[in-house]
């Protein structure tokens, strides 16, 4: 039965000449189009070169970039506030400025990096000289605009800020006027913080009051708006006003200019080998500095009544407003309930912000003796390098001091804030050099 069935078949297989007939059906030899698509290979886009991305942090020197958020923070606790939104837009613009000068820097010392830096990003071919130059010039678009946004005051303040930065790296780097030129560039950028956080206001009103009581506090508010600016009686000034900012924020500023001018007058040679005496000079600048950021900043205040007190004859607008306090005060009788003293400042917080300036002022201290001593002694190239990376990162403890040095409120949260970049700066800077 078996032996017919396959005869039977090979003859309905085979034709009429006895040869193999095709079949009229293809044989499915994979999935069929109708019931298995076949699957579609799809090819992943490239990953991010990483060489490439850190050949862009070492010409941005990104650890560099902690250093800079300090500056703004200063400059708003220079005019007795907090930091505030046009505060964080100044630094946003210090961080473009910054990294535009970075980028800037390199390109036109494309030349020189060849023979005493092959190494570098340009001369080593990773990244080509008009990327580095377009960067820059995107970058200081990007910080004027958002200093722009900031505030007229602070695009006041950001423009010489720009001009500074590209004239120390397109023709004053290697002149004497060099290091003041950086100097200068760091006093700006913490007085472009002072003038964003400052702004321009306008003077509140006066709070009504029924009958004479109305009357006589309007006239108190105005003798005393008098007596403090005379533009702000009229409406037309900033409380406390940007260019009175500026001025407040100046002695900050210079203090930082100096530890600035000291780093710089350091790293003029420090690919072939410092000076001696330049490291010497920024120790004794250190020292200085520390000493300085230690004391209690004078207020404004202060030294407005300090000025009065000092003058034999008083002002029209003192008068008045002594005249306005007694017409709105009049004199008790007995048995007036009298208001108790105001609290003085608490001993134990004079002691808290004081331990937190000798704290921060050690920190800055400590953070550059040894690597600038260790230049002086032997100004080798490694240890002059040292010695300015030493000079970069302190800048960070150096600002959060000039930060509680100044007294005003939230003073003593923005110095922490500060000094907590400092681990952040460190950690990245052994991945990436900042000199």
């Amino acid at each position: 039965m078996r032996a017919s069935r396959a005869a039977a078949s090979e003859r309905l297989s085979k034709g009429a000449g006895g040869t193999t007939a095709t079949p009229t059906t293809p044989l499915l030899k994979g999935p069929s189009a109708l019931t298995a698509p076949p699957s579609r290979t799809h090819t992943s886009r490239p990953d991010r070169d990483p060489d490439r991305d850190r050949a862009w942090a070492e010409l941005l020197r990104l650890p560099a970039l902690f250093t800079v958020p300090g500056d703004a923070f200063a400059g708003a606790a220079a005019v007795s506030a907090r930091p505030t939104g046009r505060t964080l837009l100044a630094i946003a613009s210090s961080l473009c400025l910054y990294e535009a000068g970075m980028a800037l820097n390199d390109w036109a010392d494309r030349d020189v990096d060849a023979v005493e830096r092959p190494h570098r990003p340009l001369p080593s071919g990773r990244i080509r000289p008009a990327a580095a130059l377009g960067a820059a010039c995107a970058l200081t678009g990007a910080g004027l605009s958002l200093a722009a946004c900031a505030g007229r005051p602070a695009l006041t303040v950001a423009v010489p800020l720009a001009a500074t930065v590209w004239a120390y790296d397109l023709v004053l780097k290697n002149t004497p006027a060099g290091p003041l030129a950086m100097a200068t560039a760091r006093g700006l950028d913490l007085l472009l913080g002072a003038a964003a956080t400052a702004g321009v206001g306008v003077v509140g009103r006066v709070p009504e009051r029924a009958g004479v009581g109305r009357k006589v506090g309007a006239c108190r508010a105005w003798a005393t708006a008098v007596a403090d600016e005379p533009r702000a009686a009229l409406g037309t000034s900033a409380v406390p006003g940007a260019l009175d900012g500026i001025r407040q924020a100046l002695p900050s500023a210079a203090l930082l200019g100096v530890h600035t001018f000291a780093v710089t007058t350091v790293s003029r040679r420090e690919a072939q080998g410092g000076s001696p005496l330049a490291s010497f000079a920024a120790l004794a600048a250190t020292a200085a500095l520390t000493r300085t950021v230690t004391r209690q900043r004078s207020l404004p205040t202060d030294r407005i009544a300090g000025g009065r007190r000092g003058t034999g004859t008083p002002r029209l607008a003192d008068l008045a407003a002594a005249a306005m306090s007694r017409l709105s005060h009049p004199s008790r009788q007995t048995g007036d309930h009298v208001p108790p003293p105001s609290p003085s400042p608490s001993p134990d917080r004079l002691d808290a912000h004081a331990a937190l300036r000798l704290a921060l002022a050690a920190a800055y201290a400590a953070t550059t003796a040894r690597p600038y001593l260790h230049a002086t002694l032997n100004p080798s190239p490694p240890l002059t390098q040292r010695a300015v990376t030493a000079g970069i990162r302190a800048t960070i403890p150096l600002q959060a001091a000039l930060t509680a040095r100044s007294g005003a409120q939230g003073a003593t949260v923005t110095a922490l804030l500060t000094t907590a970049l400092a681990p952040l700066a460190g950690r990245f800077a052994r991945r990436v050099s900042v000199t």
